[in-house]
């Protein structure tokens, strides 16, 4: 990926989301365009115009951390929009850039598989950065069956905007594909050459006009807890709570588990669903003992 383009991108579109009156500037008259203009933005960093100018033009070689760290506070970043910044600029440093590899096959620790699986009573699944499903038990198998079908290791952001089944099995789709694609316009920040990553970009982009509109906008986002709405086609719509455990011998892997909320027609749901589950497995071990 173009490290210098997704700076100015990235900064262009920061500035544009901003009034002045949210940052204590007065307005004189009606203006051309949104937002801040840089003259403003380089007034509120406490940095010269001329310095501002290069940095929106991509280069934030040599851009200090305190520097950084006001323009984010100037630009009225969140977390996940400062860390984005400072891996922009870990990016174009002037080092020799390591060569752009194919990505290996994702390899998952037995360890990790046994933890998954161990997780009973609640959906857990295994991701990567590139929201690859590297491991998943039974009950997150049962959640994501549509997913899940035909693919051993599926990838969510392809099937959020490739399958049309996505928009059944997410009623809040709009949302969860936004999040999908802040999460992966996060991971191109941390990981500007890793090919596997920028493949998929490519493939998305060039698949889908939604993934496109979602990806000009260069929102990032971490998202590690929130809820998400599910329609099963045997158990009916679900309100999951889902929560990311990173691993901490595997930067890249997070494992994310789904709970409902005790009492509620989503704890009927995936209570349910777990039966099923077991059921299924009862028959599957019977026919096996029997065949």
């Amino acid at each position: 990926m173009d490290a210098s383009g997704e700076i100015r991108d990235f900064l262009t579109s920061r500035r544009a989301r901003l009034r002045p009156e949210e940052v204590g500037l007065t307005v004189y008259g009606p203006r051309r365009v949104p937002g801040l203009r840089r003259e403003e933005v380089a007034t509120l960093a406490g940095i010269s115009v001329d310095y501002y100018n290069r940095m929106e033009r991509g280069n934030l070689s040599g851009a200090s951390e305190s520097v950084l760290d006001t323009l984010a506070r100037a630009l009225r970043l969140d977390d996940a929009e400062r860390a984005h910044l400072f891996d922009l600029a870990r990016a174009v440093q002037p080092l020799a850039p390591p060569p752009r590899r194919r990505s290996a096959k994702p390899r998952v620790r037995p360890a990790l598989q046994q933890i998954v699986d161990a997780m009973v009573g609640v959906p857990a699944v295994l991701i990567n950065h590139r929201q690859d499903f590297l491991a998943a038990n039974a009950l997150a198998r049962a959640l994501y069956v549509d997913m899940f079908d035909g693919h051993e290791r599926p990838n969510a952001a392809r099937f959020i905007f490739l399958d049309p089944r996505a928009h059944d099995v997410y009623p809040g789709w709009n949302s969860v594909a936004r999040d999908v694609v802040s999460a992966l316009r996060s991971a191109a920040g941390r990981k500007p050459d890793d090919r596997g990553l920028t493949d998929l970009v490519g493939e998305l982009s060039t698949r889908s006009n939604e993934f496109r509109q979602y990806w000009a906008r260069h929102d990032v986002g971490l998202h590690l807890s929130g809820v998400k709405r599910f329609h099963h086609p045997h158990v009916g719509d679900m309100e999951l709570r889902y929560d990311g455990l990173d691993v901490i011998l595997d930067p890249d892997l997070t494992i994310y588990a789904y709970t409902a909320e005790p009492g509620s027609r989503s704890a009927e749901a995936l209570a349910l669903l777990g039966t099923l589950v077991a059921t299924a497995a009862e028959g599957d071990n019977y026919a096996r003992d029997h065949a």
